[in-house]
């Protein structure tokens, strides 16, 4: 079954065509600028990057250029061949606790969620509205950011703020990187031959999160009402005190509107040393930088200490995992982040930590609690649940 999908962003798209139930992936491409001066986009297929200056000036166009992509790099003969598609929310609220199939009244219920997720889920929507009009005899699939972390329970889900901000308002912690940490839960119970694992998946990209998952279950996440808190991340503060913004906003005479904005923007490691991707990090440490030495001594500490933290949540982890793009390529952060975990009994083995982008144990065999590094794919994971809702 070839089943295509799709993660939108306001100006951007990333698909694929992935062949389901084996997992493997016959394209992907990845759409830039889609509005703006300047769109272009760039397709993988067999090992070979092809590069497409284009105008789009919508969602719409750039599925009409992936319908043509498919058909004129045989992919598929025809598009019937396409078996469904599988559609990135970041959104689903308390509603949706799983994937679902799209009909009107579940995009109606999504609209609900724009203020939960005002920069993503319009885009997405808009996207799957074009999709409609792109793909009009293929089944559509909604899978949800949030889904997969609504087993928690309200003790670690609710805030301690007056209880009718959550019933009124929905205030209340609800988790993002769902698709990924699903993806690496599935993957390590694999490996593993378990299904009672206790994990702690850490998903260390310039976006990030933590996550305890027990028996497949999210007991809590380090991400919260929004993607801004938890740990450290390349743009953004994580746990910050609320009362900063008021204070700033005061201070420099200026909106807590656009306080907001400097903390999802520019804070972060931005915020400490100037740089966002952790190769230039890396790089200023290399060259004595003070401020990216602190910047990642900042950013393995927070880690660290949400890796402890749901170690004693759940009464002791089985497995560790490292993934996204600092976790599976930075060796660097991967040795930072165990040294400040040793207290837990985990052990690196260097040699088998200087690599990039595999799947790999590299703890030692004496470690109280193995550490995985595996690599993420959010594509296959939104591919397999959109096959089985539609087999």
């Amino acid at each position: 079954m070839k089943i295509l999908t799709i993660n939108a962003g306001s100006s951007s798209m990333k698909f694929s065509v992935m062949e389901i139930p084996e997992g493997k992936e016959l394209i992907n491409g990845y759409f830039q600028r889609i509005g703006l001066e300047g769109s272009f986009y760039d397709v993988k297929i067999n090992g070979e990057k092809l590069h497409r200056d284009e105008v789009l000036t919508n969602h719409l166009e750039a599925l009409e250029c992936i319908k043509k992509e498919l058909v004129e790099l045989n992919v598929v003969e025809n598009l019937d061949e396409i078996d469904a598609v599988g559609h990135r929310l970041v959104h689903g609220g308390e509603k949706f606790k799983n994937s679902t199939l799209i009909t009107d009244e579940v995009i109606e219920e999504c609209k609900k969620f724009t203020k939960l997720a005002p920069l993503h889920n319009p885009a997405m929507l808009a996207c799957i509205e074009a999709a409609k009009q792109a793909f009009p005899n293929q089944p559509m699939v909604a899978v949800f950011d949030t889904s997969f972390h609504q087993t928690m329970d309200k003790a670690n889900f609710l805030y301690p703020v007056p209880y009718d901000w959550y019933t009124k308002y929905g205030v209340r912690k609800y988790g993002f990187h769902g698709t990924s940490h699903k993806f690496i839960n599935r993957e390590i119970s694999k490996h593993l031959n378990r299904d009672d694992l206790k994990v702690i998946s850490c998903h260390i990209g310039s976006g990030a999160s933590i996550c305890a998952i027990d028996s497949g279950k999210v007991v809590d996440t380090s991400m919260g009402f929004s993607p801004m808190t938890g740990i450290m991340m390349g743009t953004r503060p994580g746990d910050v005190d609320p009362s900063i913004v008021t204070y700033v906003a005061e201070e420099e005479g200026t909106s807590v509107e656009e306080v907001m904005t400097m903390l999802n923007k520019h804070s972060g490691s931005e915020g400490i040393c100037g740089k966002s991707d952790s190769r230039d990090i890396e790089d200023g440490i290399k060259a004595g930088d003070e401020l990216c030495i602190l910047a990642q001594e900042m950013y393995a500490r927070r880690i660290a200490n949400y890796v402890a933290m749901y170690n004693n949540e759940l009464n002791g982890a089985d497995v560790i995992v490292l993934t996204a793009g600092i976790g599976e390529n930075s060796k660097d952060t991967r040795k930072d982040i165990i040294e400040h975990i040793q207290s837990l009994g985990v052990k690196l083995d260097e040699e088998k930590n200087n690599f990039r982008g595999e799947f790999r144990l590299i703890s030692t065999e004496d470690s109280k609690i193995p550490v995985y590094v595996i690599p993420t794919n959010e594509e296959l994971m939104i591919a397999l649940d959109t096959y089985e809702l539609i087999k």
